[in-house]
């Protein structure tokens, strides 16, 4: 066995030397993390088959932001999935007026399933001669403007720091919070740790088991300033104190689009993907007119732009991976999902049943009836490695993985199936592994081992760079994993 690993070890070796050469791309190291179809990080050649993104369903309102201290204007909601509780936290202001003013204060609400809400009388705060309040967070203007914390997976995390948060406006500089419980917060320390942003929306922030550091995200402008384009910067930390110089997010060759909110967090079930899911602002792109607009009953300055919710992704560094410019989430029916500033996705994506990731989002903005919506995909179901009835293929990149078996989440028609091929690093079938060794695989399943000749053992691959031929007919393919 030893000989094995040093002779794979070797082999490993002369791959990487001959990339730094030019002659082959060196191997993708996977090990047993779970891979989704978000992105082309590992497809060499697509035949005949696609990347398909999947809209989530409407599960319909979870709660209206009715407290007086809430309103139409409240905005800026962060999920938090924290053992047995489901923690929701976003800004509550009634009336609208100058970012960070004093009227804005953080609200808290929890649930047991993700999908019946209350908002517990804390009584932590006091709101206009009001002490039973949800409200975690006053009087501390502007933190409380976009106040957007975390539950912090960093091993080395202080028990009286289990939660952090990040809050603030240019003229504060973002401003480090801590709480042991969620509940009660106190700042880290009385300077902001940051200041080089424009910060005038959500910024978010998260441990990287990838990256082993703090990660923040937040708003800055292209080029041009306020002409120019909203768009995102990063910048990290070990210490979630001392912050690097930030870096601008880019797109590849995609086009530059206005992002109101970027919404990047670890996908909880493959941590190395950060999925954005955010919101897309169209300035000056107005759908309803001044007289419906008075029917709704709509603050005046928010009815002459209007929004929907996209699907970005990033694995670390300074660039996130736009696949489908498509929107993921469309403004639903009726002129009321249309106004500005409406249809911002909560941060963070959570599992709300055995199949299910739930998606929360702002809608009826600037309205009476302003609430926060549920919507629902399969797990891992964001986009999937998609064939019709003629069939399609899919060959990665070379890749070394650790594990014993292969599971799959797809689904297929009653005619269609799912065959995968291991290859050598020319793309030449595996002796065992070959597609007709192969079990077509056929059904819906979140997880379904691979089976070649009766037998999903896989270990003696191992260590060792492959290949993967992915044959699909009426199917999609949301994810792998080696394990």
């Amino acid at each position: 066995m030893r000989t094995t690993y040093i002779y794979r070890a070797i082999l490993l070796l002369v791959l990487c030397l001959e990339a730094s050469y030019g002659q082959v791309d060196p191997p993708i190291f996977i090990g047993d993390q779970r891979e989704l179809f978000v992105d082309r990080f590992l497809i060499e050649n697509l035949e005949s088959a696609r990347l398909k993104m999947h809209p989530p369903i409407d599960e319909g309102q979870v709660f209206y932001f009715d407290k007086p201290w809430e309103g139409a204007f409240s905005a800026y909601v962060t999920i938090i999935h924290d053992g047995e509780v489901f923690r929701a936290y976003y800004r509550g202001v009634p009336t609208a007026g100058k970012d960070g003013n004093e009227a804005e204060v953080t609200c808290y609400a929890e649930s047991r399933d993700g999908i019946e809400w209350h908002k517990p009388s804390l009584g932590i705060h006091e709101v206009n001669g009001v002490r039973d309040t949800n409200v975690i967070l006053a009087n501390a203007a502007p933190i409380t403007h976009n106040f957007s914390p975390f539950l912090d997976k960093n091993p080395h995390a202080k028990g009286s720091e289990k939660f952090k948060a990040l809050g603030g406006t240019s003229q504060s500089g973002l401003v480090a919070f801590v709480s042991s419980d969620g509940l009660n917060w106190k700042k880290l320390k009385e300077e902001p740790v940051f200041t080089q942003g424009v910060f005038d929306s959500q910024n978010v922030a998260f441990w990287s088991e990838k990256e082993k550091m703090y990660v923040c995200y937040f708003r800055t402008w292209t080029e041009g300033g306020y002409k120019g384009f909203r768009s995102v910067s990063r910048t990290t930390s070990k210490d979630f104190v001392h912050w690097t110089d930030p870096e601008p997010m880019g797109f590849g060759d995609k086009p530059y689009e206005h992002l109101y909110t970027q919404q990047t967090s670890p996908y909880f079930r493959a941590p190395h993907i950060y999925l954005a899911i955010g919101a897309r602002f169209m300035p000056n792109r107005k759908v309803v007119s001044d007289e419906e607009a008075a029917l709704l009953n709509v603050n005046p300055k928010y009815y002459n732009d209007c929004s929907d919710v996209v699907l970005m992704s990033s694995r670390g560094g300074s660039g996130y991976d736009r696949e489908f410019m498509e929107s993921f989430i469309r403004p639903g029916v009726g002129l009321q999902n249309w106004v500005s500033r409406s249809n911002y996705p909560a941060l963070n994506v959570v599992q709300t049943g055995a199949h299910e990731l739930s998606i929360y989002v702002n809608q009826d903005y600037a309205q009476p009836t302003a609430h926060l919506r549920r919507y629902s995909l399969r797990l891992d179901g964001f986009a999937s490695l998609s064939a019709g009835y003629e069939g399609g293929e899919m060959l990665t990149k070379s890749f070394i993985f650790k594990g014993e078996s292969l599971e799959l989440n797809f689904s297929t028609s009653a005619a269609g199936e799912v065959r995968i091929e291991l290859t050598d690093v020319e793309g030449n079938a595996l002796p065992g592994f070959s597609l007709e060794d192969a079990q077509p695989l056929i059904g819906n399943e979140i997880s379904r081992k691979v089976y070649w000749n009766g037998s999903s053992d896989v270990s003696a691959l191992a260590g060792r760079p492959i290949k993967m031929r992915i044959l699909l007919k009426d199917a999609d393919l949301y994810a792998f994993r080696f394990q």
